[in-house]
Formats: C-alpha cells, sequence, structure tokens
C-alpha cells in the first residue's frame, strides 16, 4: 500500500467485525509502533494487548459510563445543537460520529483486539502518540480498522489499571485505548475543513499561502 493511501483513508473505524486479528498481523502492528520517534529515545513505553474476553468483559461497563458521560457532559452543547438543527451539515457530521462511538460503546466486548499504550512520567503523550499512530497505519495497511480512545483515562483510570494489573509505584500513565478488528464499512477518504481554513503563517491568522478545496488524494 502506497503511504498516501495509508494516511489519506486510516481514519477512525469502529465497527467492525468479532473475527481475531492473527498474531503475525498484531506482531506487525506492533514492530511498527516501536519504530516511532521517541524522545532521547528513551523508548518510556508500554504497549499491552487484550484479547482475553473476561478482561474485556470487565472494562466494557466502565467504557460505556465513559461514553455517557462524555454525551452528558463534554459534548452536551454539541448534541444540544444538532438535535435543535439536525439538517445542518455540522450537525449531521456530529450525529453519525456520536452513532458510530455509540456503537464502539454498544458491542465493546464483540471487539475482537485493544491496544493500551502507556507513557512513563510523560503526560504529554510526545512519544506514545506517535507509536500508537504508526500501530494504526500498520493495521491499515493489512487491512485492519482502529479507533483511538482516551475516555477511560479520563473517567476510570484507576480501575482499568487494576484490571490490567498495571504496577502504581513506577509512574505509568494511560496514554489511550485503541480498538483493532476487521472494518464492517468501507475505507474512504474523511471529510474534513479545508487545510487553510485551520492552518496560519508565521502568525496566528495570517493566510496559509494556498488553498486545498479538494483531497489531493487520489491524483485526479
Amino acid at each position: 500500500m502506497e503511504i498516501e493511501e495509508a494516511l489519506y483513508t486510516t481514519r477512525a473505524m469502529r465497527r467492525v467485525k468479532p473475527d481475531p486479528v492473527p498474531q503475525e498481523v498484531q506482531a506487525k502492528i506492533l514492530d511498527a509502533a516501536i519504530r516511532a520517534p521517541t524522545g532521547g529515545n528513551t523508548q518510556n513505553w508500554r504497549f499491552l494487548l487484550v484479547d482475553d474476553r473476561e478482561v474485556i468483559a470487565r472494562i466494557g461497563p466502565l467504557y460505556r459510563h465513559s461514553i455517557e458521560q462524555l454525551w452528558e457532559v463534554i459534548y452536551a452543547d454539541r448534541l444540544a445543537a444538532a438535535a435543535a438543527n439536525p439538517e445542518a451539515e455540522e450537525s449531521i457530521q456530529m450525529l453519525k460520529v456520536q452513532r458510530s462511538a455509540q456503537w464502539l460503546a454498544d458491542h465493546f466486548e464483540q471487539v475482537p483486539l485493544y491496544l493500551f499504550g502507556f507513557v512513563q512520567a510523560d503526560p504529554t503523550g510526545g512519544s506514545i502518540f506517535p507509536a500508537v499512530w504508526s500501530a494504526q497505519l500498520a493495521a491499515r495497511a493489512e487491512g485492519v480498522g482502529s479507533s483511538l480512545t482516551v475516555v477511560l483515562s479520563f473517567f476510570h483510570p484507576d480501575e482499568v489499571l487494576d484490571i490490567l494489573g498495571v504496577p502504581r509505584d513506577e509512574q505509568w500513565v494511560m496514554a489511550c485505548c485503541v480498538s483493532f478488528g476487521y472494518p464492517t464499512g468501507r475505507w474512504g477518504v474523511a471529510p474534513r475543513r479545508p487545510v487553510h481554513e485551520v492552518s496560519y503563517r508565521n502568525r496566528w491568522g495570517n493566510p496559509v499561502g494556498f488553498t486545498v478545496d479538494q483531497p489531493l488524494w487520489p491524483p485526479g
């Protein structure tokens, strides 16, 4: 797979089949992850794969509660605005994301594989998130969908650390949880605001100097 295709089509794929992800594919995903840049080459990360159904069943209720809190607190205003004007393009996209995220919450126990990323004494995520993104790109190359979430880190970090047996005296921080599985839907380029609407040059608010009205991949 060309790198441009991977970059343009690796989006959140939450709806996945229960089919297991082979260990040789898992090995490729993690081997790509650890090649990512890491500050000072400290490699102060740990990756915990979870496919034990009993472990996942214990985390599932915590994830659903986290998603409930997400809708009721952080996204409350956006969801209210979407409900008030459901025909607006922004509302359509917001409700689409909500349905997708809620599917993962409702079917958490059916997802075949999760990756929990941990970083030691570095809450910025400067090392762990490039590695996790590399894992997601590697998964895309193998036809495996993924979706990163941090809600468990916000709402139930201690409970998840206990379930996963993470040592409490070594300053490990749970950075994220990524779901993996073979998607039920199609790969595609995610719709986004054009780059020239969210980018500046030299000083905040200055035009970036170019416009990109349509995605630059695929060519033509």
